[in-house]
C-alpha cells in the first residue's frame, strides 16, 4: 500500500520560512518523479514544484520561483519543499504526489498524500 505523508506545515507570519517533508512508503521511491501541489478552499489543485526521479532537475510555478526549493533524498524516501519569504497568498493545503514521469498536471500523478496546512498571516 502506497503512502505519502506530509509534515511541517503550520502558522507563520509573512516573510517567514517553512520546510515541508513528504515521506513515501510502499513504492520504489526512486522510480517516481515527485510534485508539490496546493489547494485553497474552493479552488483546484495548483502545481507548485516538481523534481525528477534522480533529483537532478527541478521546476517551479512562476508564483513561487526564487522563493521555494524542492529536493529529495532517495535513500530516505523523502521529498522536501523549502519555502522562504512566505506570503499570505501562499496560504493553502500543500500536497505531495508521485508520478511515473515529471509534469505539472495533477492528472499525471498516481499517488497523493493527505496534505498539510500552511497558513501565512500578514
Amino acid at each position: 500500500q502506497v503512502q505519502l505523508v506530509e509534515s511541517g506545515g503550520g502558522l507563520v507570519q509573512a516573510g517567514a520560512s517553512l520546510r515541508l517533508s513528504c515521506a513515501a512508503s510502499g513504492l520504489t521511491f526512486s522510480n517516481y518523479a515527485m510534485g508539490w501541489f496546493r489547494q485553497a478552499p474552493g479552488k483546484e489543485h495548483e502545481f507548485v514544484a516538481g523534481i525528477t526521479r534522480s533529483g537532478l532537475s527541478t521546476y517551479y510555478a512562476d508564483s513561487v520561483k526564487g522563493r521555494f526549493t524542492t529536493s529529495r533524498d532517495n535513500a530516505k524516501n523523502t521529498v522536501y519543499l523549502q519555502m522562504n519569504s512566505l506570503r499570505p497568498e501562499d496560504t493553502s493545503i500543500y500536497y505531495c504526489a508521485a508520478a511515473r514521469g515529471p509534469g505539472t498536471r495533477s492528472a499525471l500523478y498516481n499517488y497523493w498524500g493527505q496534505g498539510t496546512q500552511v497558513t501565512v498571516s500578514s
